[in-house]
């Protein structure tokens, strides 16, 4: 097998993966049976403090929601965590996966891959990605936070290879997160891994997690670019291999937004691990209709109109848009351009991060500004705050604001939750606010009140929406109510319903 065809990321076509975007379907689910670990890893996505006691999923719920997959068009299942090869019932797990007649893709950390174990794994056909950041011992435990990790991951290569792996059908790669601690032997671990037939999965750490914490662990981009030229030129001169370098993975791209999602431990479906954005929940709704529904999902599958900022306009951009999880975690936009690409190091001025003023996000102007920055976007939910100026028109003469500004305070932050989406899609900001109902005011702002508007977008028709809205002043509610509102948004989303 060929080092390029196996690379990870790039078994589905181009046309597969853009007819799946435009369908709204799927060609691989990746999903966590849990969350629990026996490593303590520096970078860890999911972090120490995001294993909160939430009820995981069962064994049928998992069952349940592959099949949902297989129904959308999945050809294959990618087994994240934790550690998977800890969970209980990962025999069966991956049993079931492969009579469903699906490929299983599985990133372990190499605990419990025995001999028997290893056969199993032949057996069954499983691709298994094995998770190696350094050939020193000292320095893998360090990264895992074990001490004994490195044992662990060498039994489980001998192990693995023993039982067949690499060989025709029997896929082995090794996972390694490019930080300060491995950068110096990175290029001899890719030619090590090429020259073993095992594909070298290698890619830039995402600031997330543990990874937010543990700040030694930055490499610099001058650095990461380096590190991607060497490899790329010992691929093309080495192995006949050839590809242009760029993050977030060496020799390969990510474009799993198309195509894919992730199931979490506790059932929110997400784009990603990186885009921590839940945009429902399993145990409420259908895979499908939760996919069918996501906005979040649609501006991800629509990148080339949606992603703003320099990989908009990059060269590359017909085939890449960064790393998602890099932007959304860096700058609370899903949408932005990613700061941890080196083309992007001389336009980081031009990449948007949350909080940002609304001017060019909705079509007030002047005193009738009503709100001031969008803080934080998520699923057909935003929050926008705004400092009451002394010029507000709703003014009462005592300085307290009247009850009509609460109305038109959470129409403003629905047309800013919708400019953040599509204005510059658009480029002409229209919208109306055609109703309220349910209004209840608990207490007055004042000039100098820092507000904060939260609106959820319950119901869609086309560009009408039916706004749910809540101000608070800290942690007082002030105000809540719901709105319908026109905003035009026929671009985007022509003739579609949210109920």
């Amino acid at each position: 097998m060929s080092c390029r065809s196996s690379m990870i990321g790039t078994e589905f076509s181009r046309a597969d993966i853009a007819e799946t975007a435009r369908q709204g379907r799927l060609l691989s689910m990746e999903i966590e049976f849990n969350q629990n670990c026996n490593y303590r890893c520096q970078y860890c996505y999911i972090g120490q403090n995001s294993r909160n006691g939430q009820k995981e999923l069962t064994e049928p719920e998992i069952r349940d929601v592959i099949l949902q997959a297989k129904e959308l068009g999945a050809k294959k299942i990618v087994i994240l965590g934790g550690e998977p090869m800890i969970y209980p019932r990962i025999r069966e797990m991956l049993s079931f996966i492969r009579e469903q007649k699906l490929a299983a893709e599985l990133f372990t950390n190499g605990t419990n891959i025995t001999p028997d174990m290893a056969r199993l794994l032949h057996d069954l056909g499983i691709q298994v990605v094995l998770k190696m950041n350094s050939f020193e011992e000292a320095v893998q435990d360090d990264l895992a936070g074990v001490k004994g990790a490195y044992r662990i991951i060498q039994t489980a290569f001998k192990n693995l290879r023993d039982a067949g792996f690499p060989s025709e059908g029997h896929f082995l790669a090794v996972n390694t997160i490019i930080c300060a601690q491995n950068v110096h032997e990175i290029v001899r671990m890719w030619k090590w891994l090429r020259d073993q037939k095992i594909v070298p999965y290698f890619e830039i750490m995402t600031p997330q997690g543990n990874a937010v914490t543990n700040k030694h662990l930055e490499v610099d981009l001058p650095t990461l670019k380096k590190v991607f030229d060497q490899l790329a030129e010992i691929d093309h001169t080495m192995y006949g291999e050839k590809w242009e370098p760029q993050p977030p993975l060496v020799g390969s791209r990510c474009l799993r937004h198309q195509f894919s999602c992730l199931v979490n431990a506790y059932g929110y479906v997400m784009p990603c691990v990186g885009v921590t954005i839940p945009v429902g929940n399993i145990h409420e709704r259908k895979l499908s209709d939760i996919l069918k529904d996501s906005e979040v999902i649609k501006d991800l599958r629509n990148y080339q109109d949606t992603i703003r900022g320099p990989c908009a306009e990059c060269e590359n951009a017909a085939s890449c848009y960064g790393c998602r999880g890099a932007a959304y975690q860096m700058t609370g936009d899903y949408l932005a351009s990613d700061p941890l690409c080196w083309r992007n190091v001389e336009k980081r001025n031009e990449i948007m991060t949350l909080p940002a003023p609304v001017e060019g996000m909705i079509p007030h102007k002047g005193s009738m500004q009503l709100v001031d920055r969008i803080v934080s976007v998520g699923e057909r939910v935003a929050t926008v705050e705004t400092t009451i100026r002394s010029d507000n028109p709703f003014m009462e003469q005592d300085g307290s604001l009247t009850g009509e500004i609460y109305i038109e305070l959470i129409a403003q932050a629905a047309a800013a939750m919708n400019g953040f989406r599509t204005a510059h899609q658009n480029g002409d900001i229209k919208g109306f606010l055609i109703g309220a109902r349910n209004v209840k005011v608990t207490a007055r702002a004042k000039v100098g009140d820092t507000l904060s508007i939260r609106v959820f977008k319950a119901n869609r028709y086309g560009d009408f929406g039916i706004i749910e809205g809540q101000v608070f002043r800290g942690v007082e509610t002030l105000a809540s109510g719901e709105i319908k509102v026109w905003h035009n948004t026929a671009k985007a989303e022509a003739n579609e319903s949210v109920q």
